[in-house]
């Protein structure tokens, strides 16, 4: 079954979905929790009662060099919760995933661009990819080509590494990108919502609560 993320530090968002879809886990950046202005230990101690016992973060290192980031992954490794490290896919990023690979540290290599970086990145150990659909788009690329073309290589090499797109501008892309047959995704609230939105679902829900009135007034379905 897909892993669904929500790309987001917003605890109300993310317990508002909760309730209707089956969230695994949360991924962030240190991007989107500078902006929340909230740390690390404090946005999972809030969301781990929400999503549950079985809730995976993906929570991303901040240093520079390969001996700091491979300490930084493995503290943050040791947090009480299931946790999934994100390091970037640079050549020391990847350098890093392959030796705490051999620790059995689960990993994640972001702000992939190419289907050679995920590619190399897979073959380190890292346990998801993470692909910026919309990103490699504005940069004159194809996204989804990028994805499907990754997950087609990672079946042909035997690589069991999960690809889990990010950065989305548009519910299309999102479709697309599930068609290629990923097996995690992560959205952010603005493209979850518009998952849900269509101009024509409120018109017809509107007509079915007339048509229904005017013959039964008030009553329930049960009750007629």
């Amino acid at each position: 079954m897909l892993e669904l993320y929500l790309d987001t530090a917003d605890v109300k968002q993310v317990a508002r979905f909760q309730h209707c879809l089956p969230i695994k886990g949360v991924t962030t950046n240190p991007s989107i929790l500078a902006k929340s202005k909230q740390g690390v230990k404090s946005l999972l101690n809030q969301l781990a009662p929400i999503i549950g016992a079985k809730a995976r973060f993906h929570v991303q290192v901040v240093s520079q060099t390969l001996d700091e980031i491979i300490k930084e992954a493995r503290q943050i490794a040791a947090l009480p919760y299931d946790v999934v490290v994100k390091i970037p896919a640079t050549e020391i990023g990847i350098a890093a995933i392959k030796q705490l690979h051999q620790e059995d540290i689960p990993l994640l290599a972001t702000a992939i661009y190419s289907v050679q970086q995920g590619f190399f990145a897979a073959m380190a150990g890292a346990d998801y990819l993470a692909p910026y659909v919309n990103r490699i788009d504005a940069l004159g690329q194809n996204g989804v080509a990028v994805v499907a073309e990754l997950q087609q290589l990672l079946i042909q090499q035997r690589l069991s590494c999960c690809v889990l797109p990010a950065s989305f501008k548009n519910t299309r892309q999102v479709l697309d990108v599930l068609q290629t047959g990923v097996g995690a995704i992560t959205l952010s609230i603005e493209i979850m919502e518009q998952m849900f939105t269509h101009p024509a679902v409120p018109i017809a829900v509107e007509q079915f609560n007339h048509d229904w009135q005017q013959v039964f007034a008030h009553q329930l379905a049960f009750e007629s």
